[in-house]
């Protein structure tokens, strides 16, 4: 590994998993990206939109340190994400915007490395159904060696006008080429519910991590 790197692990990994995120250089994303819509009209894709809410803050733009600027950052070191389902390892050296990123799957004792990157990276002004916001946001894209094809996007946002603080998860997925057949077909049969749990999951902990922070900070 190259000095320059600043190498975060969400939870503790062995060392092959570090070595797996080097080797992410030069892979390609193994799909044609389409927008979410145009996923959830093709019957061949599985889709799925969540969101919750998080403290509020007082209206207008996001406050320094406060609950909005608190859960982007929770988004954005991927701490969301339950350990227990994946841990990911990534360089925090490079750019957040491309950044390539290893994610371990966990489930009855295996572990699934599956690569992704990052883009789509938005922070700033916006408007969701004509209401005025401030929104950060980006997604992931399955690299090639994935177990699945897809993208999910994340995003916080704040509604100016009433202070209102959200967490969302879009995604779309199919399977991908699965060469160990016992991989395959317990992804067959496990693979939906453990998305579904991982989205379940993914809310709980923005929500009482955002909660914690908030409550342990300056009001």
């Amino acid at each position: 590994m190259s000095g320059a790197q600043r190498i975060v692990q969400t939870a503790p990994l062995p060392a092959w998993a570090v070595r797996a995120h080097d080797d992410l250089r030069g892979r390609d994303v193994n799909f044609e990206p389409m927008a979410w819509e145009d996923a959830a009209a093709d019957p061949r894709w599985q889709v799925d939109r969540r969101h919750t809410e998080l403290p509020a803050e007082a209206p207008g733009p996001p406050r320094p340190g406060g609950q909005f600027e608190i859960a982007c950052d929770l988004l954005r070191s991927y701490e969301v994400a339950d350990p227990e389902l994946v841990r990911a390892v990534y360089d925090a050296a490079t750019p957040f915007d491309g950044r390539d990123m290893l994610l371990v799957g966990r489930f009855l004792g295996l572990r699934f490395p599956m690569g992704v990157r990052i883009g789509g990276v938005f922070d700033g002004p916006d408007e969701v159904d004509g209401v005025a916001v401030h929104r950060f946001a980006w997604h992931y894209r399955t690299l090639e060696g994935h177990l699945e094809r897809g993208q999910m996007d994340y995003e916080v946002v704040k509604y100016l006008e009433d202070g209102r603080v959200e967490f969302r998860i879009s995604a779309y997925s199919q399977r991908g080429p699965i060469q160990n057949p016992i991989v395959r077909a317990g992804f067959a049969l496990f693979g939906r519910s453990t998305q579904k749990r991982f989205y379940t999951r993914a809310l709980q902990r923005m929500r009482s991590l955002t909660a914690e922070r908030v409550a342990d900070g300056p009001r």
